[in-house]
């Protein structure tokens, strides 16, 4: 069954979590695992230029993200999204409110979300951690800018209480997505099919946080038949950034 995935990095993350990944180490595994193209970030807003160069090197095989930092101010966030997106054909957006300390819902982030609903590009938006990027914090966020498809990567992560309120967000919110990285419990991803929205749930790997063979499994055994599982690993991603 053919795939795309997500969400992935390449980058040397450090410190705690002590993994790495190069483009030739992803493409590989997609082979491996009939990944057909991979929604990719970098290791965070300093490295955008690394997921340009992946792109120039394998044209076909991934969907880029420029990371944005809405603390470094509007004018920077601006240039950065008008130089990837504009000039270098980035697809879309990322955000990571615990790595860089904001409230997801701060009007810091309003910039980013205004050039997001120019460009019709979707916003990528990691989950799960207090106090900065849990699921009400996104949903407001949303609520303000309905015009913006934003993924909440990992729809809550791995407390039962955050997976619980993406999903109650995202019946809220019609422009809320949901991405499974990293979220243990594979009846939420049908949950969210049945729930949510046939369109609503992606499958996603977050490597090299995680394998791709872990999380296929999720979806495999998730208790959905062939073709929701198809709409979940190939077409709800394909159709986000139609």
């Amino acid at each position: 069954m053919k795939k795309i995935d997500a969400h992935a990095h390449i980058g040397n993350f450090g410190g705690w979590a002590g993994v790495e990944s190069t483009p030739e180490v992803l493409v590989g595994l997609m082979d491996e695992f009939e990944v057909e193209k991979t929604v990719l970030c970098a290791r965070d807003h300093t490295e955008n230029d690394r997921v340009a160069d992946a792109c120039e090197k394998y044209p076909d095989r991934f969907l880029p993200l420029v990371y944005i930092n809405p603390m470094e101010g509007a004018d920077e966030c601006r240039r950065k999204i008008e130089y990837y997106v504009d000039g270098k054909g980035f697809q879309g957006i990322k955000l990571n409110p615990l790595r860089h300390a904001f409230v997801a819902d701060d009007t810091v982030v309003d910039p980013v979300m205004e050039e997001a609903e120019k460009r019709r590009i979707p916003v990528f938006i990691h989950s799960g951690h207090p106090p900065y990027s849990l699921p009400w914090s996104i949903a407001f966020l949303a609520e303000r800018f309905p015009q913006v498809k934003v993924v909440m990567i990992h729809m809550g992560h791995g407390h039962g209480v955050y997976i619980d309120a993406a999903l109650k967000m995202a019946k809220r919110y019609p422009n809320i997505y949901l991405e499974m990285s990293g979220m243990p419990m594979g009846v939420k991803i049908r949950q969210a099919y049945e729930e949510v929205g046939k369109n609503r749930i992606m499958f996603g790997t977050d490597f090299p946080f995680h394998h791709p063979s872990v999380e296929i499994q999720k979806v495999l055994t998730c208790g959905l038949k062939e073709e929701a599982q198809k709409q979940i690993f190939y077409d709800n991603v394909l159709g986000l950034f139609q």
